[in-house]
């Protein structure tokens, strides 16, 4: 049966929606009210799982509400499981599994807005209320950033308001109270919550879900292309300061995988490499060394590669926040930092470099032929204009001038540094060296080590990241997805392994000023700039410091800060013992002093119990007695009963209050100057004892 309701003309569209919303029943209002915090507490889950369950859940929640607004009966159990059937093979079609992350979240969503469909009784609305919490938590396996935590602090005041409203079971009370009892019930909480984080005892996670790999991200294979995927991402990758002295901007070349084996298309780490025999000698700080040793601190978002993208030269193990057990003793023989498996939350590192690339004296000759080999039929012409130009240089030419003699062919051309150089046919790297000449850092360095070692110079690529923003926030500088980066590495036999960027040789300025490319803005974006230029700028780097700090005092608050907290509070020699003794004190206080509050809470009235102490003092001068579980209509009769006609006025006051309160629509309090009438009918009953 719907809603139909007549209004003036002329009224606004506004207007007749509150009037509508004000007409709606109870039930409807509270289901309209948890449907919008069930969209609310979804809508980030919607946004990464299969467009599927957008469409799905988007229907069954716009049905549920349509269903309440009209009050119609909800549909039968048929439709209900197959539908949920529909959804599971989907899961299985999409995600391949039902176990995992992704797949588990997928039916978690799926199920709740399924749910809303069978709301026929408070046991199945306290079940989408555990569900609706439990959905609130699965987004921080997503994300832990402020926004996140913000956003999901919304709806858990959301959850309480419809927890609180399904235990206000009379009347009509208001959302504006159920939200304000709700806050207020979650501010009483707050220090219970502070206090257990600041002393439940920091240790390693109990559990892990298989999930996927990151959606961006550093990679054990190269093709052209993929780095400039990486650059239209311009979230951030890590967080870096130096503390004490900052290298310039051009030295700053965060080292991730190293590809030394090459097809033809595709290069790749090699994981069978001879260079695995040995390893870099860790970082002597008191050895003499011409090099800056530069100490730094960095928080690392979770990559999901098992490679922690350290600066160039950082030899010795960071000390980190995570579980050690992630971290290897010392780099490899090509200076990787490889982890027992990939990152999947932010670390905060400290650690110290030398800014140089790995050394290793020297390259064995199984090495030597494994970084010159080409593929005999690709890129013919590259490698005739390598032969070609090597007979061209000095005799006894070594491999640094053989590369510089490459990067000066790059500097004199007009080749161009460029996100989207377009799509290139069967053999890129002879289209882009010959007739293209554009195209991004990948381009340039897979060009320059095919033709090193078409002059038979050991080289390799290796993939990271290079710069930072040019601005920091409180000390720390971003390093985003759009600084990653690709460049050369050759053997030099003076030297040892030397760096050469051919992105240097064509636009300087992505190197000096850490200039990276940026895809350009959305049409918000766009427009923001052109309203305010810079004012996009601004905000992010505020969103981004808010979320920094929040990184370092939430997030980044593990055991040796609590310790340092324990220490500021006069404990001598904190450890996880004195720390769980600490937290059973609190407890212990904590439990004394919420016993004290529930006795003090049970003594108390409500307004509606000193309501009704009220009006029986009032009918015990008329001879009427009311006992706690009589209702209103029970008193009224009695009225009648014992005084007749006399009694009608107040006994229909009393009907009407409880109209008020329990009829459709009852609202809380009393309706207005009620005590005024009940009072002038009261005195038109006779007493029992007119002395009193």
């Amino acid at each position: 049966m719907g809603l139909k309701m007549v209004t003036a003309p002329g009224t606004s569209y506004l207007a007749r929606g509150r009037l509508a919303w004000a007409g709606t029943s109870r039930d409807s209002r509270d289901t309209l009210f948890m449907l919008v915090v069930i969209g609310w507490t979804i809508l980030p889950h919607l946004l990464r799982l299969s467009p599927w369950v957008a469409v799905l859940c988007t229907a069954v929640l716009g049905w549920r509400g349509w269903l309440a607004w009209r009050q119609a009966s909800l549909p039968g159990r048929g439709w209900l499981v197959l539908t949920l059937a529909v959804a599971v093979g989907l899961t299985l079609l999409t995600e391949r599994t039902l176990i995992g992350r992704q797949a588990g979240v997928t039916l978690l969503v799926v199920l709740m807005a399924l749910k809303t469909l069978e709301l026929r009784a408070r046991r199945d609305a306290l079940v989408v209320f555990f569900l609706g919490f439990f959905l609130v938590l699965t987004q921080f396996l997503y994300s832990q950033s402020a926004w996140t935590a913000l956003a999901m602090g919304l709806s858990v005041w959301g959850w309480l308001t419809a927890l609180t409203l399904a235990h206000m079971p009379t009347g009509r009370p208001r959302l504006r109270t159920a939200a304000a009892v709700a806050g207020r019930a979650a501010l009483l909480g707050t220090p219970v919550m502070v206090a257990l984080f600041l002393l439940f005892p920091r240790i390693g996670p109990l559990w892990a879900m298989p999930g996927a790999g990151a959606r961006t991200g550093l990679s054990d294979t190269l093709q052209l292309g993929d780095v400039a995927q990486l650059a239209n991402d311009d979230s951030i990758a890590m967080r870096l300061r130096f503390t004490a002295g900052a290298p310039p901007a051009e030295a700053l070349y965060f080292r991730g995988p190293v590809l030394s084996d090459y097809d033809g298309r595709q290069w790749r780490v090699d994981t069978f490499s001879p260079l695995r025999a040995g390893s870099p000698p860790p970082l002597d700080p008191a050895a003499a060394n011409p090099t800056p040793i530069y100490a730094y601190e960095m928080v690392m978002e979770p990559l999901r590669v098992p490679w922690l993208p350290l600066l160039d030269g950082t030899r010795s193990p960071p000390t980190a926040s995570a579980p050690l057990a992630l971290l290897p003793g010392q780099p490899d023989a090509e200076g990787q930092w490889r982890l027992s498996r990939p990152l999947g939350e932010r670390v905060l590192l400290s650690a110290r470099a030398d800014l140089q690339p790995p050394a290793m004296s020297p390259l064995r000759p199984s090495a030597r032929r494994a970084l010159t080999v080409l593929p005999p039929e690709r890129h013919p012409r590259l490698r005739a204009w390598a032969s070609a130009l090597q007979t061209r240089l000095p005799a006894g030419s070594g491999a640094r001038e053989r590369a510089q003699a490459v990067l000066a062919h790059i500097r004199r051309e007009p080749f161009v540094y460029t996100l989207a150089p377009g799509s290139y046919g069967d053999d890129p790297v002879d289209e882009f060296w010959f007739d293209r000449r554009a195209g991004f850092c990948e381009h340039y360095a897979s060009a320059l080590a095919v033709a090193l070692r078409a002059m038979a110079v050991p080289a390799r690529i290796v993939t990271g990241y290079q710069g930072t923003d040019v601005l920091a926030v409180d000390g720390w500088y971003a390093v985003r997805q759009s600084h990653a980066h690709a460049w050369v590495e050759y053997w030099d036999e003076q030297r040892g392994w030397t760096r050469a960027d051919p992105t240097a040789a064509v636009a300087p300025e992505r190197i000096l000023r850490s200039a990276a490319l940026e895809p350009p803005p959305g049409l918000f974006g766009g427009a923001m700039e052109a309203v305010t230029p810079g004012l996009r700028q601004q905000l992010r780097r505020w969103a981004e410091g808010l979320d920094q700090r929040w990184t370092q005092w939430v997030l980044g608050y593990g055991k040796r800060e609590q310790f340092r907290l324990l220490g500021q509070l006069g404990v001598e020699s904190p450890d996880l013992a004195t720390v769980a003794r600490v937290l059973v004190g609190l407890f212990a206080v904590a439990g004394g002093l919420g016993a004290l509050w529930a006795w003090l809470d049970g003594r108390r009235r409500t307004p509606w119990q000193r309501l009704r102490l009220r009006m029986a003092r009032r009918v015990a001068r008329h001879g009427v007695t009311l006992a706690p579980a009589d209702s209103l209509r029970a008193l009224a009769d009695r009225l009648r009963q014992r005084h007749g006609a006399a009694a009608g006025a107040a006994a229909d006051a009393l009907l009407a209050l409880e109209q008020h309160r329990y009829g459709r629509g009852g609202e809380e309090g009393l309706p207005a100057g009620w005590w005024a009438r009940f009072d002038a009918a009261l005195a038109e009953v006779p007493r029992d004892n007119p002395g009193q």
